[in-house]
């Protein structure tokens, strides 16, 4: 089982915490005047990889909800209409990236 993450949970409780529930951590390394809590034998496996590309499409997703779904500033208030607004603009996303895959066939 393992967990991903941005490198703001490269830390060594974090990575412990998981490594003690067996659960290895995915999570980008952050190694800018420091050093990454993430050594070799997570860093060199085959499945690290993959995992750290796959970030990159969770996070244009969520960059495309910001920008263009509204979601930098949301201008509504309470957790069922932020909630909603969050699932109609995911859904809008869905359908934009449905048209470009269809487009490609």
């Amino acid at each position: 089982m393992t967990l991903g993450g941005d490198k703001n949970y490269d830390t060594q409780e974090f990575v412990r915490e998981l490594r003690g529930i067996n659960i290895t951590p995915h999570v980008a390394q952050n190694d800018s005047n420091r050093s990454s809590a993430i050594d070799q034998r997570t860093g060199d496996i085959t499945s690290y990889e993959v995992s750290q590309r796959n970030e990159n499409e969770v996070e244009q997703s969520f960059g495309w909800m910001k920008m263009v779904g509204m979601l930098r500033k949301v201008k509504l208030r309470g957790m069922d209409k932020v909630g909603w607004l969050f699932t109609f603009t995911g859904a809008a996303y869905n359908l934009c990236r449905l048209r470009n895959l269809m487009a490609r066939a």
